[in-house]
Parts: C-alpha cells; structure tokens; sequence
C-alpha cells in the first residue's frame, strides 16, 4: 500500500508571498507586524512560519521576487526596442506604470522600503547592493550595446553614465512616493534621457 502523503496546504503560497508585498511596499518591514502579514496572507503564524520563515525572511523573498519579476519586464524593454532613447524613455514609463499601480503611488518596492531597513538588517542591506548593481549593470550593457550598434556617440562613460540613469530612476521613485504628479515625472525622465542622448 503507498505511503499517504502530506496534507497539501489550503494557501497558495504564490498568492500568498504577492499579498505580502503589498503589506511591505506599503508599510515596510519594521512597521509592518505579523498581525497585518497574517490578514493579508490569509495566513495564521504558524503557517506562516512553517512556509516562510520570520517577518525579515518573508520581507526578503518578498523583495527578491518584486526585484525578479520587475527586472525582468524592464530588461526586457530596454534590450527589445533598437534605439537606446526610444528604449529607456519606455523603461521609465513602464517603471512608473509599476510605481503607480495601487490607489496610492509607493513608489519603488525597493528604494522606497529597503533602504529603510538596510540600516539594521544586514543581510537586506546586502540584497540593496545586490540589486543596485543588477541595475547598473541592466543600464551600462544597453549604453554599450548602443555604443556597439553606433547609437550612442563615442567618448562618454556607459558605467557613470548607468549610475546616473538609474540615480533618475531611483529619485522619480521617491518622488512618486511623495505625491509628486506622473506628468512630472515623466517629464524628468524625458528630459534626462534627452540630455544624454541628444
């Protein structure tokens, strides 16, 4: 006779894990308490443990799956469309499609929240490197593949020139968080990418 099997859990845990980063994006880790994550997961504590770990363990996979999810769909933006100006105005707008989401604008997960709790947690503050170098390194390989195809002009830095275009990056995030109109900043990334490619 087969051996039974565990009961399967009554939680989708792919569901589960989205809930939660909408508690986090909102919220952020410190001030998010496991009552909040449990309402929002349809979870209770135990199951919650037993799935996922302790609140930071859930902020990470939380911010690793924004961070894999989005990077990908803005990757994919910036290595599809064939002139480098075209391609990162439409990384930008997608960023603040993703930034304007809910009824509120949060912003960026990641700029918005983690550089919050990199402070105390270490191994989130980790993860912020990890991801700020994913993005400067998404935003230096297309400036060099410009560079490749003759779209950019010689004679500029794509490394310091991938900083600052992810510094724009970063700053409409804030500033989408603050309130500050996506006219606005739409404007601002135009005018950024213009002043470099121009």
């Amino acid at each position: 006779m087969a051996a039974k099997r565990g009961r399967p859990p009554k939680y989708d845990s792919d569901e589960a894990l989205g809930n939660a980063i909408r508690v986090f994006w909102a919220k952020g880790l410190t001030a998010t308490s496991l009552d909040d994550l449990s309402d929002a997961m349809n979870m209770n504590r135990p199951s919650i443990y037993n799935a996922f770990g302790g609140k930071e363990s859930i902020y990470r996979k939380a911010m690793a799956r924004f961070v894999d999810q989005l990077g990908e769909q803005l990757e994919g933006i910036l290595f599809s469309e064939p002139n480098v100006n075209t391609a990162l105005k439409l990384f930008y707008g997608s960023a603040l499609d993703t930034y304007f989401s809910g009824d509120e604008p949060l912003g960026c997960f990641v700029t918005c929240t983690a550089t919050v709790e990199a402070a105390r947690f270490p191994e989130i503050r980790n993860d912020l490197k990890l991801v700020i170098d994913r993005v400067d390194s998404a935003f230096e390989r297309r400036l060099m593949k410009a560079l490749d195809e003759g779209d950019w002009p010689q004679g500029k830095d794509p490394r310091k020139v991938a900083k600052l275009l992810h510094a724009t990056l970063q700053s409409v995030a804030v500033r989408a968080r603050s309130g500050e109109a996506r006219a606005s900043l739409e404007q601002m990334c135009s005018s950024t990418v213009d002043m470099f490619f121009n």
